[in-house]
């Protein structure tokens, strides 16, 4: 399954355990998936799957922009020049996010949106009235509409979720917004009920505990239960009915011009080509 899904890697453990539930006829229960998290855990450190195959962290850090001296930020500068990407979004007439549920999968739905310019977030901070005011702004800021593209699980919480956070958004965006025209619309990409028909996804019946299943009918379903290639196809089509290619692509043909203008402006500090040369200063 690693070799299978990748191009999408980092994959969450979750992801392995709903690829292996509806394609091969394990267990779905979370007595195999503690099993599978212990053997994944183990296989990792026996360096049997890579490192970068699984993501699994909680951490979080601030970047700091401190350079060794001088000719260590020209490098830095450099090699931002010769890897210089345009913004594709800027030309575009809409503003757009992506937010995901699940932490862990971010990375793979980035890799999605980068190729669009467009971000990809974790709405486990939709439960945070700072994260949604900050949407928000970043919203009014741009002056433009704004999709929002959510991925979320298919239970009473994650419907919740999706819900109030786009009640709080839309409210504040109404609130603070500098002329009409900027409006945020959530789209739900996935996990709906016509995905978990068309690809056959295990179900199971509402959590009990969960104090939002008193108005929810029928089962439940994780957004993991997608494979990875489903995801990415499905995020690709929001995104192109939302955006111009046209202008995407016009945007990409100025890019190498640009770079290589960059690039000619910032030329290799001579004390890395020294050492790349194998010389001393």
């Amino acid at each position: 399954m690693l070799d299978e899904y990748r191009e999408h890697w980092p994959l969450t453990a979750r992801q392995l355990f709903y690829r292996l539930v509806g394609a091969h006829g394990f267990d779905k229960s979370e007595a195999f998936y503690s099993t599978l998290c212990h053997h994944v855990a183990n296989a990792r450190r026996a360096r049997l799957i890579p490192f970068a195959a699984i993501r699994d962290d909680g951490v979080m850090t601030l970047t700091m922009d401190h350079y060794a001296d001088a000719d260590a930020f020209r490098a830095v500068m450099r090699e931002r020049a010769e890897n210089y990407r345009r913004d594709l979004m800027a030309d575009q007439d809409v503003h757009t996010e992506i937010w995901c549920e699940a932490a862990g999968m971010v990375q793979q739905l980035a890799r999605i949106g980068h190729q669009y310019s467009i971000r990809a977030y974790s709405s486990s901070g939709f439960d945070s009235l700072t994260a949604k005011k900050a949407l928000a702004d970043r919203i009014c800021a741009t002056g433009k509409p704004a999709f929002i593209l959510h991925l979320g699980d298919l239970d009473p919480s994650g419907k919740s979720m999706f819900d109030v956070a786009a009640e709080d958004v839309q409210a504040f965006v109404q609130a603070d917004r500098a002329n009409g025209l900027v409006k945020v619309e959530f789209v739900r990409v996935a996990l709906t009920w016509a995905q978990v028909t068309a690809y056959h996804l295990p179900t199971s019946p509402a959590k009990t505990t969960d104090s939002r299943s008193k108005g929810w009918t029928g089962e439940t379903c994780q957004l993991e239960a997608l494979a990875p290639d489903q995801i990415a196809a499905l995020l690709k089509v929001e995104i192109e009915k939302i955006v111009d290619i046209a202008r995407m692509n016009a945007a990409l043909a100025a890019e190498e011009d640009e770079r290589q203008q960059l690039t000619r402006l910032l030329p290799t500090p001579v004390s890395t080509a020294s050492r790349n040369n194998g010389e001393t200063r």
